[in-house]
């Protein structure tokens, strides 16, 4: 009675375990790119992942300038910002990056002090991208602020 017990506890959770890893969608192959719908404060915020064998490899989280501009490269800015805020673009995107990264969607996004408002940005980004990379569509989304 003790071995059917444990035959039948074995097989119930190989299967727990077989139905936990299929409810995952796995992320397909390519990059992906998610992007804000308007311009805030003067910039557009966006996230391009490369994903490859369904892992994510490479993570771009920055904003540009209607002129095309990346912002982590405005050394004005930067310096302002880390006056103002104790941080700045260069800094918190990579770790936000970073953060994506590592957890590989699945993990939690802690925010920067100085930097909340892209961490609201990053979140609402990250769950577009990670859409798109579980559906295999490699068209731009764009995400409305109201998402």
């Amino acid at each position: 009675m003790k071995r059917i017990f444990a035959i039948l506890a074995g097989m119930l959770l190989l299967v727990s375990l077989l139905t936990a890893c299929g409810s995952r969608t796995q992320l397909q192959d390519g990059y992906y790119t998610a992007q804000m719908s308007e311009f805030s404060h003067g910039w557009k915020e966006y996230i391009t992942i490369l994903v490859k064998g369904g892992s994510i490899i490479s993570v771009e989280y920055n904003a540009e300038n209607a002129s095309g501009f990346i912002k982590s490269w405005d050394n004005a800015y930067m310096q302002n910002m880390l006056h103002v805020n104790g941080t700045y673009p260069n800094e918190y995107t990579r770790y936000y990056a970073g953060q994506l990264l590592e957890g590989q969607g699945e993990g939690r996004i802690d925010a920067i002090t100085g930097a909340s408002s892209s961490h609201g940005t990053f979140q609402m980004l990250a769950q577009a991208v990670l859409e798109q990379a579980r559906k295999g569509d490699s068209s731009i989304v764009f995400v409305d602020t109201d998402h």
